[in-house]
C-alpha cells in the first residue's frame, strides 16, 4: 500500500508544517496541486492569501511528484486549485472564479447556521 501524498496546510499566515492528506479540513479549504520547483505553484499560492485570509479560508498544498496517481492525473497542468472535487483554475489564479465558489460555499454554509460562516467574509458584523 501506497503512503498518501504529504500536505502542507496554508493558513492565513501560511505555515508549512508537513501532515497526512487526510487531515481534516474546514468546510472552506482550498487545495493547490503543486510541485516544489514550480514557480506558477509559487505564484499562485501567494496570490490566494488574500482571499484566504478573507474568507478565512485554509490552503492544502499537495507535492504530485510524491503521488504516483496525482502525477498522472495533474502532470502538466500544475498549479491546479481545488474546491472539493471541484477544479476551479490552473496554471494562474482566475480570482473571480475563486471568489466566486467561495462565496456559494460560504453562503450555502451561512444558511446552515455554521458559527464562523454567519458574517459576510471580510466584514465586521454591526
Amino acid at each position: 500500500m501506497t503512503e498518501p501524498p504529504l500536505a502542507r496546510p496554508v493558513a492565513n499566515d501560511l505555515a508549512r508544517k508537513p501532515v497526512e492528506s487526510s487531515a481534516a479540513a474546514t468546510p472552506l479549504t482550498l487545495t493547490l496541486m503543486s510541485r516544489a520547483y514550480c514557480h506558477l505553484c509559487h505564484e499562485m499560492e501567494a496570490a490566494l492569501r488574500p482571499l484566504l485570509a478573507e474568507y478565512h479560508a485554509t490552503l492544502r498544498v499537495l507535492d504530485v511528484d510524491a503521488d504516483p496517481a496525482l502525477e498522472a492525473r495533474y502532470d502538466e497542468l500544475v498549479p491546479v486549485l481545488l474546491l472539493g472535487e471541484q477544479e476551479l483554475c490552473h496554471y494562474f489564479l482566475d480570482e473571480a472564479l475563486v471568489r466566486q465558489a467561495l462565496e456559494g460555499l460560504f453562503h450555502s454554509l451561512s444558511l446552515q447556521g455554521e458559527g464562523m460562516f454567519s458574517a459576510k467574509p471580510g466584514r465586521q458584523k454591526r
